[in-house]
């Protein structure tokens, strides 16, 4: 299912995986998917009216597939994809698609990589070469690998002098303390400095799956020329399989922790696990947090603490689902006198959630603004990509825009209510705050 997440967009439609034994293609009227024999989905959504094409590899690889002496490999291996393969330099990896106006890119999550190109799409199969060089060719050459470390610690002491980042960071770990979830994508400055070559051929060798990968596009490209290009540089990668196996967190205990940091605003974190990706409850509840503090000005937090009290300039709503469990943060900076107001004004926000339910006019106004949200998500063609990719590796399909709007349509005042008691109980939330020095 297609997720805005509160902290940026994601999406989409409706597929259903096969065996890799044979090829295979599934056609709904939004996307199709195409299985190679070694088990990697391409999946395509021809859109007539653009000639970018934007497609990306994504793989069921994350940082919480980390060891803890592994903290910030994934990350790592995002940067050192870049950095040579067997027939690339980084210099020719670098200018294979900016010489023709096009771009690449890499991100990592908590449970995926993904390494993803935006070319004019004359320039197609180009871009689809190289993000599967990129992807499974690179060679990590030992020169790069010191270069690279510098520029990864480099960025996280970045972050580190960025209180409103920062604190997420650090609240992941309190909230999923002694597990891979709870740790910084990036790893520690005493992991990186770990890292060779053998860690990041090791990881990637008992990791990688060819059935967890995903190759997506959305492009005016027909579907058989899209999959005639995929296959021309997918086909005769090695089938391979992982038993990899995600332990879910342990029991959650509620902690409260203040750090004095030299700062001159108050940060605030607060929240604690939620619903998984599989939890029925997951589109109910996430329209909840968006009627809370979602993107929009007049969310309920942002017509409290800000246009009512002038406490913050932005406070932010946070749903994230996982595999196995899920994560609900709020966080927002100020001064700190009026840090304790702020938290009294989210409580009675919560409290006011928790007993009164939603009018006919209200419910129904919350639908429709996240039905907005979700519409205007799908206008871009390259978050409809990522997810696209995300979602078939999830789920093992992609649940159309109608298909949502219905269930949206479905949800009832009552069951926000029931899920608001339940999430929301002022005695389960985690706190962490930073104070000036």
């Amino acid at each position: 299912m297609r997720f805005l997440c509160l902290k940026g967009m994601k999406r989409n439609s409706s597929g259903k995986r096969l065996s890799s034994s044979a090829s295979s293609i599934v056609l709904t009227e939004e996307y199709q998917v195409h299985t190679l024999p070694n088990g990697i989905r391409i999946a395509h959504k021809q859109v007539p009216y653009t000639q970018i094409a934007h497609c990306g590899i994504m793989l069921d690889i994350g940082s919480r597939d980390e060891l803890p002496h592994q903290q910030g490999l994934v990350h790592f291996w995002e940067h050192m994809a870049f950095k040579g393969t067997g027939k690339r330099s980084s210099y020719h990896i670098i200018n294979r698609l900016e010489n023709v106006g096009g771009e690449l890119n890499a991100y990592t999550t908590k449970e995926k990589i993904c390494f993803h190109a935006s070319v004019l799409d004359v320039h197609f199969d180009k871009a689809l070469e190289l993000l599967a060089d990129i992807t499974f060719n690179s060679v990590f050459p030992e020169k790069q690998l010191e270069r690279e470390r510098n520029v990864i610690l480099e960025e996280m002491s970045m972050y580190i002098d960025s209180p409103e980042d920062a604190i997420q960071d650090d609240f992941d770990q309190l909230v999923f303390p002694e597990h891979a979830l709870g740790n910084n994508i990036l790893g520690t400055a005493e992991t990186v400095n770990s890292f060779g070559r053998e860690e990041l051929i090791g990881f990637i060798d008992q990791n990688i799956d060819t059935e967890h990968i995903v190759v997506s596009s959305v492009s005016r490209l027909p579907f058989a020329k899209v999959v005639r290009i995929a296959e021309k540089y997918l086909r005769d990668i090695p089938s391979r399989r992982s038993n990899r196996l995600r332990v879910p967190p342990q029991i959650y205990t509620p902690s409260v922790q203040q750090r004095e940091r030299p700062i001159t605003q108050a940060q605030c974190a607060m929240g604690h696990p939620s619903y998984a990706l599989s939890d029925a409850q997951r589109l109910p509840f996430f329209m909840l947090v968006n009627l809370l503090g979602g993107p929009g000005m007049n969310s309920r937090f942002n017509l409290s603490l800000r246009e009512k009290y002038g406490f913050v300039y932005a406070i932010e709503a946070n749903y994230t689902p996982y595999l196995d469990t899920g994560f609900l943060g709020f966080f927002f900076g100020t001064e700190a006198r009026q840090l304790a107001k702020s938290i009294s004004l989210i409580k009675k926000e919560l409290k006011k959630v928790r007993e009164v339910s939603l009018s006919t006019t209200q419910l129904h106004q919350t639908k429709v603004q996240l039905m907005g949200q979700l519409a205007m998500s799908e206008e871009s063609n390259m978050n409809f990509m990522l997810m696209m990719a995300k979602s078939l590796l999830d789920t093992d399909k992609v649940d159309s825009l109608p298909e949502i709007f219905a269930e949206i349509e479905g949800i009832t005042a009552r069951q926000l209510q029931d899920i608001a008691q339940e999430m929301f109980n002022e005695d389960d939330f985690s706190y962490l705050t930073f104070l000036p020095e």
